[in-house]
């Protein structure tokens, strides 16, 4: 999106000339100019009574740069100052490897508050989740203890990042719990996959979206041509996930909804003027147009993962499951300033192809699946319903096996039961089921079938897929549906 600068040149220009100006205490008046001149004017006029009569010295640069940031801080929480250190950090987390913890963080009612974790960082290994707000920043090593409340986004930043393998303790405050939370991290070099995948069972694929950085849709396609080839076949269907994914390059979740979309609209911006209306297409053949999707969503799904979503579902190409997402309907464009710094403002509100703005609201999924413990669930699963078979002296069937050993009928003791329900809710990760222990370390359950096992969201998903193509295969009367149908 371009931007004339003219207008923000000459507002800076204002600001600065203003400070040269000689001003009697007695006799200053306020110029009978424009209204947003009279407010120069009054900004010159507190700048030079601060310089002069401030009880200590003052360093002007930063009250000037505390001046902007304050002026940003009444628009909305994505439009920032970027001072040059956070503009180059910001520029290497586009390009998927930086140092630090590993969080998608953002300034909330004055409290830093965490996004989500980025998947297989410190953060997220070490229980990090969304909503989570740092009260407090704790580093050991350095003798800081530091309360985050009214913290600007870059102090924190620098706070929490260091070099590898120092540490860092933060204290949270999470919904539902009492008191605060110390999460000591371990600092690493965050190289962020954007885009992992696998095959969950013959014909169906997993494609797990991090975030969108530079190529995902490059890497997106080459991960569905190589399961296509490991599958030996065409593949039916496809799980997009896109579950704590925070967004990123705009371009990218274009490209990526390119991938299963024919030239339609995918996504459209309206700034100021609501005349201007962009609207931005699917470029290119869609190489997976025919591909069955379900869109895996959840609340820490924001920004470039709604575009995506939301293009997939009004476009009637993907069932959209999970919980309502994050609600960030908002573009920014990054102007940069002199001396290597910029200015992130909010320009437009994005909506979905069908008009709907997700700002504040988010992306309703047209089936709505909670997180749920798989091990509670198995408990309430076994013994729940009475059988046929359970009856006393009832008849056998054909099919029925013979009462036998425990292990034959399918009984477990209360010992086995209970090791398998401890061993499960270790394998529960606090977002999605996906944290598992190894070699006394935290580490992410890869492999899909595994991860298929333990994710009741993932479950459901690849359910619904399954029974999506099914129902086409019914309806359209096939020899094969009946097949399926017997076998499924």
């Amino acid at each position: 999106m371009k931007l004339k600068l003219r207008s923000v040149a000459i507002f800076f220009c204002a600001i600065f000339l203003g400070v040269s100006l000689t001003i009697g205490a007695g006799a200053y008046r306020l110029s009978q100019a424009a209204p947003n001149y009279q407010y120069l004017d009054l900004f010159t006029k507190i700048l030079h009574f601060v310089q002069t009569n401030y009880v200590e010295e003052v360093d002007t640069k930063k009250l000037m740069e505390g001046a902007i940031k304050g002026m940003l801080a009444t628009l909305d929480p994505h439009t920032i100052y970027l001072s040059p250190e956070l503009f180059k950090e910001m520029q290497v987390d586009t390009q998927g490897k930086f140092g630090g913890l590993g969080i998608e963080i953002n300034v909330t009612d004055g409290f830093l508050t965490v996004v989500t974790p980025i998947e297989d960082t410190p953060a997220y290994l070490a229980g990090v989740e969304p909503g989570d707000r740092i009260v407090m920043i704790e580093d050991k090593a350095k003798n800081i203890k530091k309360e985050t409340k009214n913290l600007s986004l870059q102090e924190a930043v620098n706070l929490m990042r260091g070099e590898k393998g120092t540490k860092v303790t933060i204290h949270v405050a999470r919904k539902g719990a009492q008191g605060l939370k110390p999460i000591e991290i371990t600092r690493d070099i965050i190289k962020v996959a954007a885009v992992k995948g696998g095959l969950l069972d013959k014909d169906y694929a997993w494609i797990r979206l991090v975030q969108f950085q530079s190529n995902t849709a490059r890497d997106v396609k080459k991960k569905l041509e190589q399961l296509t080839k490991e599958n030996g076949r065409p593949l039916v269907g496809a799980v997009i996930d896109l579950r704590n994914n925070p967004g990123g390059l705009l371009e990218e979740a274009i490209n990526v909804s390119s991938l299963f979309l024919e030239k339609v609209p995918v996504v459209s911006t309206m700034g100021r003027s609501k005349a201007k209306k962009e609207v931005e297409y699917a470029r290119g053949s869609a190489p997976f147009k025919n591909l069955k999707l379900v869109a895996l969503v959840n609340e820490a799904s924001a920004s470039a993962s709604e575009i995506v979503a939301g293009a997939l579902q009004d476009h009637k190409r993907a069932l959209v499951v999970g919980k309502p997402t994050f609600g960030k309907g908002s573009v920014q464009t990054v102007i940069d300033l002199e001396n290597k710094s910029a200015l992130k403002l909010t320009v437009a509100r994005y909506y979905t192809p069908s008009g709907t703005s997700i700002q504040g609201k988010g992306i309703t999924p047209d089936i709505e699946v909670d997180r749920i413990d798989m091990a509670a669930l198995e408990k309430a699963r076994q013994g729940k319903f009475l059988k046929e078979a359970d009856l006393e002296n009832h008849l056998v069937g054909e099919n029925e096996k013979k009462e036998g050993s425990s292990e034959e009928s399918g009984e477990r003791s209360p010992k086995s039961e209970d090791s398998k329900s401890e061993k499960d809710q270790k394998n529960q990760d606090r977002l999605f089921g996906v944290i598992k222990e190894k070699d006394g370390k935290k580490v992410r359950v890869e492999d899909p079938k595994e991860l298929l096992k333990i994710d009741f969201q993932l479950q459901q998903a690849m359910s619904y897929l399954k029974a999506w193509n099914l129902f086409e295969k019914v309806s359209q009367g096939t020899k094969e549906a009946k097949v399926s149908a017997a076998t499924e």
